[in-house]
């Protein structure tokens, strides 16, 4: 038996979750410069992860690193396996017993909540609920929406939250174009919303959207971008945080916001009011949204330390929808640690750790290593110094054995009557994809559902 990384000693790694951080550690391993063999585990019968089903419709161009990934996926040493839970389908002990290594990389899959009254009322959801439900998600594929209400409210300052505020703001023909989901699309051509607060507890100097994604409001066809001028008084350390030259994010952003507030509403037929220092503090309304109370707050700290604290001060605003986009957080999965305070697998440098020490042949990158921030771009580097934490422990990995790796895998699937899928059946998902959205114009018409996905490889 060879070293681990020799021709007859493959390193064999399982990477669970088939994401921008998956295939950037995947990346990697093929780098190393070392042979290895790569077994790739997906829920969902479909690979990509948010750039699937997180990235908004109206960005395609986001969606162009996908050819990238599936480049990557070719490679012989890869091996897609689709349809398969990790912690339920096979268990963590049984990969490490056929794998040298596992990777997580599943992202944060669920939000954090407000924490305040009335947030289980009808009419209250999440953003991850929303963005999975129009991008045709199997797991919000039947979450409803009740768009029929004038005003609808999004809380969060963040780019998930533009891109909700954004598919509200469009109308139907702006969106039929693009690869939304059919059932989605049916009701947002419906929609009576006319009016989205976006509601940010600090300050626009603290905005975290991207330039590019805040300018963009300005330049839809139907809808006005609306800033009240007295918002965009500065604190002393807001200013500071924008004279930063090494903040221009910051600078960009906020002069977006003026540019807004000095723009004379064209009486379009929808509006988006960006509005900031306020704290929703109760969703009020008899048994279904029905209005939001908020509470005006002030800052307080050093420039980039600064807190909202609340004054006392409410308002209220009648809607009948709100969605809240304050940050995601991972999901525990069974037989590995998990920070459930932070949403995190703990872990130090990638080395996923229980009660401080490193648990051997297990790792972690991507947003349930750091937790969700970035963009997806982010995850490349975050990949590549968990994957050089693994090449720095190869030489104390157990080298007396084989590992069997895919195989392994496959047979305890079989075992269990598991129809996993592989990359040549997601190319024939695709394919018939692309197939379906043609006559309707758009890029594809997404499969929604897990069993409509497994009908479609075993016609």
């Amino acid at each position: 038996m060879g070293r681990i990384g020799s021709e007859d000693n493959p390193l064999r790694v399982a990477i669970v979750g088939s994401g921008p951080s998956g295939f950037y550690a995947t990346e990697a391993l093929l780098k190393a410069g070392l042979r290895v063999r790569i077994d790739m585990l997906e829920r969902l019968p479909v690979p990509f992860g948010l750039v699937r089903s997180g990235v908004a419709p109206d960005h395609p161009k986001l969606k162009q690193v996908i050819e990238v990934y599936a480049r990557i996926a070719e490679t012989p040493d890869f091996n897609y396996i689709g349809n398969v839970t990790v912690g339920r389908d096979i268990s963590i002990d049984e990969l490490r017993a056929s794998h040298h290594a596992v990777i997580f990389t599943c992202g944060a899959e669920s939000d954090r909540n407000l924490g305040i009254p009335g947030e289980s009322l009808t009419g209250s959801h999440t953003a991850t609920e929303f963005v999975g439900w129009y991008n045709g998600h199997p797991d919000y594929r039947d979450r409803t929406f009740d768009l029929t209400h004038d005003t609808a409210i999004v809380i969060g300052q963040g780019n998930v939250a533009a891109d909700v505020a954004r598919i509200l703001a469009k109308t139907g023909p702006e969106l039929a174009h693009t690869d939304i989901a059919e059932h989605a699309l049916a009701v947002l051509a419906e929609s009576r919303v006319r009016t989205v607060f976006v509601i940010g507890r600090r300050g626009p100097a603290q905005a975290k959207f991207t330039p590019k994604e805040l300018r963009e409001f300005g330049e839809l066809e139907h809808c006005d971008a609306v800033v009240d001028e007295t918002e965009l008084e500065l604190y002393d350390a807001s200013r500071q945080e924008l004279d930063d030259k090494t903040n221009p994010g910051a600078r960009k952003i906020y002069e977006q916001f003026r540019e807004f507030a000095t723009r004379r509403v064209s009486g379009k037929s929808r509006r988006v009011i960006f509005t900031f220092l306020k704290s929703p503090v109760e969703l009020l309304g008899d048994g279904k949204v029905a209005r939001v109370r908020l509470e005006k707050n002030v800052l307080s700290g050093e420039p980039y330390s600064q807190s909202a604290r609340g004054t006392g001060v409410t308002m209220e605003i009648d809607a009948g929808i709100v969605f809240r986009s304050i940050g995601y957080k991972g999901v525990a999965i069974p037989g590995v640690p998990f920070d459930s305070r932070n949403g995190v697998i703990p872990n130090a440098d990638g080395r996923v750790t229980k009660a401080g020490a490193a648990l051997p042949q297990v790792y972690a990158a991507g947003w349930i290593k750091r937790g969700p921030t970035g963009i997806i771009g982010t995850n490349r580097a975050d990949s590549v110094a968990t994957v050089n934490s693994l090449l720095n422990d190869v030489a104390a990995f157990d080298s007396s054995s084989a590992k069997r790796g895919a195989d392994a895998v496959y047979d305890r699937l079989r075992s269990k009557g598991i129809r996993y899928v592989t990359f040549s059946d997601w190319k024939v998902l695709d394919k018939r994809e692309i197939d379906r959205g043609r006559p309707k114009g758009k890029p594809r018409e997404k499969f929604t559902r897990v069993q409509e996905m497994l009908a479609q490889l075993d016609q």
